[in-house]
């Protein structure tokens, strides 16, 4: 059995149940030129107890598809979001 893919991300957006949105940030490097370039990926992640907030920086793991587009669980939160 394959190992489940783990990330760490920043929560965009908390505004449905139980579900959060989170931005993966990658570096990638352009074929031709060799410029290194910021990519953005968000994936949904169930986040069970509605614990996770906006600007937080989260663990998530891949699992089996939670509904059409959520197959993330949220599985610890690594850093609280500064308070302004």
């Amino acid at each position: 059995m394959a190992t489940k893919a783990a990330v760490t991300g920043v929560v965009v957006s908390d505004k449905m149940h139980k579900t959060v949105k989170v931005a993966i940030e990658r570096q990638v490097r352009d074929p031709l030129y060799g410029k290194t370039q910021r990519r953005t990926s968000t994936f949904l992640a169930h986040d069970e107890k509605n614990e996770a907030k906006v600007g937080d920086r989260v663990a998530i793991a891949e699992t089996r598809p939670l509904s059409r587009r959520k197959r993330w669980v949220v599985t610890s939160i690594v850093e609280k979001a500064k308070e302004i």
